[in-house]
């Protein structure tokens, strides 16, 4: 061996010599050994490993402790590694051995289950022959007999009784529920009764109530003729109007009185009032409330709370359009003639005035003398009355909050300075509706709206509350963010669906470009 040589060279001399195959392998593909792999290698194959003679300061105080303590941690490492494989190793065991317990506990139940029937069917057939070998048997007791036929009887009269104490409670329950219906309508269902066309129409004060015959009201029970009809049924039966077509069902026009929530829903569910039923037949009934009640703030259900505020407005938003269709009809029906009589042209002054039309401009009155589509009319209701619960509303029949600066009013409490306007007060809610239709269709403020109603109604399209929306922003100081909000209270509430709703009293005409 060569003198002057490092450790790491005699090393690898060493292996030259005894031709370790190994080490020779990672030097031509040039794999770095560090001296202790050398060593071990070297060991390994029974080499004999020369002593360190000449050991530089570096190596014995900075190198060779360094790689002990390199070697250490590569070693923990190493055991670390093996002892979490053997955790994965022993948990996956674990697992497996829990899952052939489950298997082979599910595969003895399913083979149990065939035993289980078969046991049962067996225990079964055996009670049964042993029944019908009873009835067979010569020598089968008469005291036993006794005792299956009394033991049957029993039951028989045991559930007779049940079903007849069941039988009781319910009919008990039905009766104890009609008699609560029937004190909350007690004060709108008292005696005076009138009978219309083989109907029964209640009514909740001999005082209140008016019943409108026809359109012409040429025949109107009011107030002093009900005052001086005596509560008696001979008297009752006296009361009846003359018979008329079909299509004219008279209108009920509720009491001025300050009637509750509760007296009105079961109002509605006596007269099976139901906006779903509304929705799908496009008929309404006309019933006309002539305020809101007062206490419609104190419904929890917000859903019923809206449905009890349409069901009340709509009737009077349709009374209103279908009243409009009707001057319509005749107005174009006049249009067409070559002549037209006296009472014609003092029925044309008459709604020019009324729709402030100058100049006798027919034309401008048949773009005023039209319909608001009732989603518009209710979704403005809602925004401006706080579905039925305002101040103004409630206080007033102001649904709409249409100001004033002449007429009687309502003041409101928090009035910018410097202004003196208030909320216009109505005497009944249709009062109220009437004039939001004559202000939209007189107000220059909105002549956007009638203008794209008059073009819809020339290309012969339908009247939709979504298509004209955008055009009364004007009516509110926010604008645009108004008829946003509007928008979205039809879109959310479907009021698009009571856009084409008819009262049930409403006759059918042909239209003459309406």
């Amino acid at each position: 061996m060569k003198k002057n040589l490092s450790y790491r060279e005699k090393l690898l001399e060493l292996s030259r010599i005894y031709s370790i195959s190994e080490i020779q392998n990672y030097i031509k593909r040039k794999k770095y050994l560090t001296n202790s792999q050398i060593e071990h290698i070297l060991k390994k194959n029974k080499v004999p490993i020369p002593k360190e003679i000449h050991i530089s300061f570096s190596e014995k105080y900075f190198t060779k402790p360094y790689s002990k303590f390199g070697k250490r941690v590569l070693g923990l490492r190493v055991n670390m590694y093996d002892l979490y494989k053997n955790m994965c190793l022993q948990l996956g065991k674990f697992f497996l051995h829990i899952w052939n317990n489950f298997g082979n506990l599910g595969l003895r139940m399913l083979n149990a289950i065939p035993k289980i029937i078969f046991s049962s069917i067996n225990l079964i057939s055996e009670k049964f022959i042993k029944i019908f070998y009873s009835f067979y048997n010569p020598k089968i007791r008469i005291q036993s007999a006794n005792k299956i036929v009394a033991t049957t009887g029993y039951v028989v009269v045991i559930c007779a009784i049940m079903i007849l104490g069941y039988t009781i409670i319910e009919n008990h329950g039905a009766k104890q529920k009609s008699n609560l219906q029937a004190k909350k309508i007690e004060k709108i269902n008292k005696e005076p009764k009138t009978v219309l066309k083989n109907k029964v129409v209640k009514l909740p004060s001999k005082n209140t109530l008016v019943i409108k015959k026809n359109k012409n009201n040429k025949e109107l029970l009011d107030k002093k003729k009900l005052a001086k009809i005596p509560a008696t049924k001979k008297s009752l039966k006296k009361i009846k109007l003359q018979e008329k077509k079909p299509s004219e069902v008279s209108d009920i026009i509720l009491p001025n009185l300050n009637l509750k929530t509760e007296t009105i829903l079961s109002l509605f569910k006596d007269v099976n009032y139901d906006l779903k039923t509304v929705r799908f037949e496009k008929k309404v009934k006309p019933i006309y409330f002539t305020q809101f009640p007062k206490d419609l703030d104190e419904i929890q259900s917000v859903k019923l709370k809206k449905d009890t505020f349409i069901k009340i407005v709509l009737p009077l938003v349709v009374a209103e359009n279908e009243k409009i269709l009707d001057d319509r009809y005749k107005f174009n029906k006049i249009k067409i003639k070559k002549m037209t009589s006296e009472k014609e042209k003092a029925w044309l002054r008459l709604k020019l005035r009324e729709y402030k039309v100058k100049n006798g401009n027919i034309s401008e009155l048949s773009k005023r003398m039209d319909i608001i589509p009732v989603s518009i009319a209710l979704a403005q209701a809602a925004k401006e009355s706080g579905w039925g619960t305002s101040r103004f509303a409630l206080e007033g029949n102001a649904i709409f909050g249409q100001w004033t600066w002449n007429g009687k009013g309502i003041e409101p409490l928090s009035r910018e300075v410097g202004t003196n306007h208030k909320i216009l007060r109505f005497p009944i809610l249709r009062a109220s509706v009437k004039a939001y239709k004559n202000n939209l269709n007189t107000h220059k403020g909105y002549k956007k709206f009638r203008e794209k109603r008059y073009a819809l109604r020339e290309k012969k399209k339908s009247i939709k509350g979504l298509d004209l929306i955008h055009t009364l922003d004007s009516y509110a100081q926010t604008g645009k963010e108004y008829t946003k909000i509007l928008a979205q209270i039809i879109d959310q509430n479907s009021l698009f669906d009571f856009e084409s709703v008819k009262l049930t009293n409403s006759t059918n005409k042909k239209s003459l470009n309406l």
